[in-house]
């Protein structure tokens, strides 16, 4: 198979996709501009959750599940408020279990395709959201501001390029993580069993019954000590934890790696990203979602140093970029 990017269906949904050799993948621009489908057709990988046919009406209503959806703001803000500069933004409660607002605006946004193609040695699309007075989001967050991903495909991997950018005149709030769902089996013929991930986590922060850090850290157990060492089996308790990350070798990453066949997926997403959440749906094999986070979960409300927790502003014009990449090493 070679090399190439064109416009089709997802299940019945606009998509770009995205072809270079043995890989595929597809990003649905009008549902988050999630990056819905990364897949080695030649071993029948499938590398992220993806909703099937079956799962549409469900993925629509809990579009944050599946794929790699934008969060931004991301994760929980107390009773909805982020003080930002003397004022206090008032974002929708949306989890009514824990009062909070979740998780932002971007997830469930239209993007727009800027550019989709192809190179000499990869496939490419790129996708954006701006944000103005128009933006359904603004009356929540008024800042004027520019989300762009591009997603490349090669023999290398998937790549991902993400920046902001600051179109307004005011000082804005950087705020941003994935909600990347990994599917564990990824191997058609492997079991949950077979897997053992690994996480680049540094301390875990207590959070209270509303899921919000208290500002105190907690103890890892065993099995976060190996998930921070050896790699652990990702289903071993129920998970819905937030860490610091600390990086491994220069790098801050996620591998998950198939036991059954020496396979291992890594998922380096640059060391831009202060803190982990790590959540698997209550302990159910399948999947599970380690999120990359530039910030500490309700980061406005929180009285630690600003550069500890990930808060920091972009000026007006301001750029903040980072990359990450989807790859697959063979481990024996």
């Amino acid at each position: 198979m070679g090399i190439e990017a064109y416009e089709g269906l997802f299940e019945g949904e606009d998509a770009v996709w995205l072809r270079a050799g043995r890989y595929e993948a597809a990003v649905l621009p009008g549902i988050g501009g999630n990056l819905i489908a990364f897949r080695d057709t030649q071993s029948g990988y499938r590398f992220l959750r993806e909703p099937g046919t079956e799962g549409m009406d469900a993925f629509k209503k809990s579009p944050g599940v599946y794929g790699i959806p934008v969060l931004f703001p991301p994760n929980r803000f107390e009773d909805g408020k982020l003080p930002w500069n003397g004022q206090v933004y008032r974002l929708p409660i949306n989890e009514e279990a824990t009062g909070n607002h979740i998780h932002g605006f971007l997830y469930t946004a239209a993007w727009q395709v800027e550019d989709f193609g192809t190179g000499k040695n990869e496939s490419y699309v790129t996708i954006a959201v701006k944000v103005d007075e128009k933006h359904p989001s603004y009356k929540y967050l008024p800042h004027k501001y520019t989300v762009k991903l591009r997603y490349g495909l090669s023999e290398a991997g998937l790549s991902q390029q993400v920046l902001i950018r600051n179109d307004g005149d005011e000082a804005m709030p950087c705020l941003l993580a994935f909600h990347t769902a990994v599917n564990a089996p990824f191997a058609p013929e492997s079991a949950a069993s077979d897997y053992r991930v690994k996480l680049t986590i540094g301390k875990r922060w207590q959070l209270n019954e509303r899921m919000l850090p208290t500002g105190d850290y907690q103890p890892l157990t065993s099995e976060e000590t190996d998930l921070r060492e050896e790699g652990v089996y990702p289903f071993f308790a129920s998970l819905d934890n937030h860490y610091t990350a600390v990086p491994q070798n220069g790098r801050n990453r996620m591998e998950l790696t198939d036991t059954r066949l020496g396979v291992t997926l890594v998922y380096d997403v640059g060391t831009s990203y202060k803190q982990w959440m790590i959540w698997n749906n209550g302990g159910a094999e399948g999947f599970f979602c380690p999120e990359p986070q530039i910030n500490l979960i309700n980061a406005p409300n929180v009285q630690l140093p600003a550069e500890e927790i990930g808060l920091f502003s972009l000026q007006p014009g301001e750029y903040w970029e980072e990359t990450a990449r989807l790859y697959v090493k063979k481990t024996t």
